[in-house]
């Protein structure tokens, strides 16, 4: 698949639009069909969807891996034609390189952009500092545990500077304590940046502590999340709302 080339851009956050969008594979039945969405330049859209309908087709969509059956992909209002540095995608499994330090990991985006190596080293070692990680820069992968491999993955994402940060799922294999912590450290780490981010989930709760939107795949519904976010925030009348929808 050809990589597409944009215009040159100021580093905020993308504006991202699906218009009449058909999703899935052309030999089989489209996951979804007349998807109209719009993200806003650094907005967090949390996704919310039962099994199967689509939530990770559509961030492959987006991230320009996946072309869509019928419709129209933007960027700013150019069209999504392949993959980009622009827009990062972050799976639940960390894909880190096992024979890569975890610095080396960091600095891999950097590298395929041919950024010199002594900012690839200061851009790396910055990010390990800021989800926590600067004594660990010399391990490798398989060194690290769960929630740690998973902050790599963070870093590795945001240190190329993307507009756009498509997350699938990153904290489902998570214990319930190190899934807030990354909750919370993504909140603190995109402060500042401007990226916009589609995250897809399927836990509520995640979704409304994340999102300044939640996207509902099932019923083509967009809910407004009060901020500023909170976990003692009384939400439940949004959480029944999003639950009916699955």
């Amino acid at each position: 698949m050809a990589t597409e080339t944009l215009s040159p851009a100021p580093p905020t956050g993308a504006a991202l639009r699906l218009e009449g969008v058909r999703l899935g594979r052309p030999a089989s039945p489209p996951l979804l069909d007349g998807v109209g969405l719009a993200v806003a330049p650094g907005e967090v859209l949390t996704v919310v969807g039962p099994s199967g309908c689509g939530k990770s087709t559509l961030l492959r969509t987006l991230a320009g891996l996946l072309p869509p059956l019928a419709g129209a992909v933007t960027q700013d209002g150019a069209p999504v034609t392949g993959p980009h540095a622009d827009r990062a995608l972050v799976f639940q499994d960390d894909a880190l390189l096992p024979w890569r330090t975890v610095r080396a990991n960091v600095e891999l985006p950097l590298a395929i952009r041919r950024t010199p190596r002594a900012d690839r080293c200061r851009i790396a070692t910055d990010w390990l500092a800021r989800v926590g990680l600067a004594d660990h820069a010399h391990k490798h992968p398989h060194q690290l545990s769960g929630g740690q491999r998973q902050r790599v993955q963070l870093a590795r994402a945001l240190a190329a500077a993307p507009r756009a940060v498509l997350m699938d799922e990153p904290f489902g294999a998570l214990d319930a304590q190190t899934r807030a912590e990354m909750q919370d450290l993504l909140v603190t780490v995109l402060a500042g940046t401007g990226a916009t981010v589609v995250f897809v989930t399927h836990d509520v709760d995640e979704a409304l502590h994340l999102g300044d939107r939640v996207a509902l795949l099932a019923t083509g519904e967009l809910i407004d999340v009060p901020h500023p976010r909170s976990r003692t925030a009384d939400r439940s009348a949004l959480r029944r709302r999003i639950l009916d929808s699955l």
